[in-house]
């Protein structure tokens, strides 16, 4: 064990981002380990490691004898006295341990241990690195696909992307690069797991906080997103800056910055909507593409009921209703959507119960007033 030992270790804290004392200090706690199976437990042991030489030196405290009766808890006061010139009978006297008395078992088990609490160390370094990054968009490279998740290499730190939070349409490949959004970093009994997402609602969030100079700075802020991966994300701006068109900054000069976030969504619709407190307007806009026409609202049940010509119908529903759906998630009401014809035939048949009702309280009263007079007739 000599200064090739240092650079051994030096190098492998640079590889792995270990700090070196965390090295050293697992080495000395491996060969404690391997003396204490060769020795025994009881045994009180001392291992220091020369930082510059790389020398090693491993000392057992024993009790100063006359007789060695166990030379592994003993030291004839003559062995003693050779390293303290001043010791006594029943005392305690450190003495040096051979490496080369631990036989191969020993080493081996040095080894192991040694390897294992690296393996450890790198693995608790990975997590203080990751821990606090939650929320945050990363490129990777794809190492693997294995039951049902892609394996993503982030420097010196293996992720995973599930197969179900990817867009629908994509496939992986291996060696591929690909911007994933970090969803969360915990611990578990085998190490840290850094969980990728494609299909978070806040990838799109962070792409546009990315891309998006007005939203980074705070000057556009987005409300509130909601999404269908692979489909449409609808998501509500506003401006803090009345100068600054909270639209048209996510947009930019024809399209060409919410463009970029389309080609990394692989194609997925993008609805960029106006915040306003105007509940009529915002619900409004949520239905885009649609064009409403009109909209009742009932604030007690946060309800609103919307008509739409008959062509924008579909439109304003969506594939398997998509658009509503998103539109009701995005403002937190609930909303039914009804064709012009549809509204026309609900208020004709509205009137007409209204007439109906009219016509049959006039009766009632014409009855009310004949009734009346043929008393009156009779007394």
């Amino acid at each position: 064990m000599n200064r090739e030992l240092i650079h051994i270790i030096e190098q492998m804290s640079k590889e792995r981002g270990i700090p070196k004392e965390s090295i050293l200090d697992t080495l000395e706690s491996a060969l404690l380990s391997a003396v204490r199976k060769k020795y025994g437990l009881e045994l009180e042991i001392n291992i220091k490691i020369d930082t510059e030489s790389g020398e090693i030196v491993i000392t057992a405290l024993k009790k100063v004898v006359k007789t060695v009766v166990n030379d592994r808890e003993e030291i004839s006061l003559k062995d003693a006295k050779k390293i303290n010139p001043d010791v006594n009978v029943d005392d305690s006297q450190e003495s040096p341990i051979s490496l080369e008395n631990f036989g191969r078992i020993a080493a081996q088990t040095a080894k192991q241990v040694l390897f294992q609490r690296v393996r450890e160390a790198e693995k608790e370094a990975i997590f203080e690195e990751f821990k606090d990054r939650a929320g945050e968009i990363v490129s990777g490279v794809v190492i693997r696909r294995e039951k049902g998740c892609y394996y993503v290499a982030l420097g010196r730190a293996e992720a995973v992307l599930p197969i179900k939070s990817t867009l629908p349409t994509e496939s992986l490949k291996r060696g591929e690069t690909v911007r994933t959004y970090i969803e969360e970093v915990k611990v578990t009994s085998k190490g840290p797991v850094i969980l990728l997402s494609r299909a978070h609602p806040n990838f799109v969030a962070e792409l546009f906080r990315m891309e998006i100079p007005e939203i980074y700075e705070g000057m556009v802020e987005i409300k509130k997103i909601v999404r269908e991966a692979g489909d449409r994300t609808k998501l509500t701006v506003h401006s803090k800056n009345a100068m600054v068109d909270p639209v048209g900054a996510c947009v930019g000069m024809k399209g060409t910055r919410v463009q970029s976030i389309v080609r990394e969504l692989r194609g997925e619709r993008i609805d960029i909507i106006p915040w306003t407190e105007d509940l009529r307007v915002l619900i409004a806009k949520a239905l885009s593409p649609a064009v409403v026409e009109s909209i009742g609202i009932n604030e007690d049940e946060k309800s609103a009921m919307v008509v739409v010509s008959d062509q924008q119908l579909s439109i304003a529903i969506g594939k398997k209703g998509q658009n509503v759906r998103l539109a009701m998630k995005l403002t937190g009401w609930d909303i039914d959507i009804i064709s012009e014809t549809e509204y026309n035939k609900m208020r004709k048949g509205e009137i007409e119960n209204q007439l109906e009702d009219e016509l049959n309280e006039l009766n009632e009263q014409e009855k009310e007033e004949q009734t009346s007079e043929d008393e009156h007739e009779e007394k």
